[in-house]
Parts: structure tokens; sequence; C-alpha cells
């Protein structure tokens, strides 16, 4: 089984999103450069975050996510963002009315349940979770395997925390990984066992 990583765009202070869950500025980097990161060349990053995060994006299988952030982005439209094969949608209500029962989105009750729906999703290939209350609870549990962050420099003050509502100390080992792109710096942490 792949490994199962916490991500997000974060505020120096923390925040992944303001208390309107808005990202302001989290996202600014990856439009920050002139390499193509995706086919639709709409997002363009620096060389150095190019070489450090598409092969990571070439690595996710199933990313998992909150109802919460589902409803907001209202399912992508039934197509996985970034071209990812699959979504694990954690949540306690059935999938919305009308829902094309084809798209690869999965709604799943609890989040040990979804994390093992998205490792058998994914085979061999990496759990994504979105940073924020799902993530966190995922960390919580004990599921994290790495936690990775894009770093930007910007203070929210307040808003939806990168860890939501953790209150237990978790350990990371020291960073293994630590790049500088524009307006971001590239973070990666090993969830000390």
């Amino acid at each position: 089984m792949g490994k199962v990583v916490m991500y997000s765009s974060v505020s120096v202070d923390g925040f992944v999103a303001d208390e309107d869950d808005q990202p302001g500025p989290l996202f600014d980097w990856l439009s920050s450069g002139d390499v193509p990161l995706d086919e639709s060349g709409e997002v363009k990053v620096s060389q150095t975050s190019y070489d450090y995060t598409r092969p990571y994006w070439d690595q996710i299988g199933a990313t998992l996510v909150g109802r919460h952030v589902f409803d907001m982005t209202d399912g992508w439209d039934g197509k996985p963002p970034g071209g990812i094969d699959h979504v694990v949608v954690v949540t306690h209500r059935p999938e919305p009315e009308g829902w094309d029962p084809e798209a690869p989105f999965h709604f799943v009750d609890g989040v040990e349940a979804a994390v093992a729906k998205a490792q058998e999703l994914a085979g061999d290939r990496m759990v994504e979770v979105a940073a924020g209350d799902v993530g966190g609870q995922v960390l919580a549990a004990g599921l994290v395997d790495e936690v990775r962050m894009d770093v930007v420099p910007v203070v929210f003050g307040s808003g939806k925390r990168y860890f939501g509502s953790v209150h237990a100390q978790h350990l990371l080992e020291g960073p293994d990984v630590v790049i500088q792109g524009n307006r971001v710096l590239h973070l990666r942490y090993r969830v000390r066992r």
C-alpha cells in the first residue's frame, strides 16, 4: 500500500483558509512562474516548484476530503481535481441527489473506513488527505505517514487550521525536504511513530 500524506497550502500562521473558507493568496504560487504544472496551462510555477510538485501529483492514487470541501466545490462537477483517479469523501450523509453514480467519488462514513477505501482504490500509489478538520482526524487516528505543506508568506490571524481541531501532541521528524519556490516554501515531514 502507498503512504498516506496530509497536504495543503498553508499560511505562515497555520491556516488553510480564512473564517469564510476563502484561501485568499494561498494558491498565488500556482501562478507565480512560467512552467506549466498541468496540461491546462493555467497553473504555472517556478521550475523548482515544478520539480517538487509534479512528481508528487503523479504519485497520488486517491484523495480524501471532507463533505464540507466536497460541498464547497460542488463536487468538482463529478471530475476529480488535478487528474486524480478517485476522491473519497468522509461524510455521514448520503451522496447528493442526482449524483452521477459513475463519477469516481466514494462516500464513506468515518475516517478509518475512508482511509481504508482510499488505500484500496490507490493500490501502491499515495493517498492524499486534505488538511483541515478531516486531515486532523486522520492524523489523530494515527493513519498519516507524512505531512506536506506549501507555506505561503501571508498571515491570516484566524481561520481554518491546517491540523483542524487536533488537540493532542503529535511528533513529526525533522523536515526531510525544504525547497524554496516563488512565493512558497515546500516542506515535508514524516510522522514519528
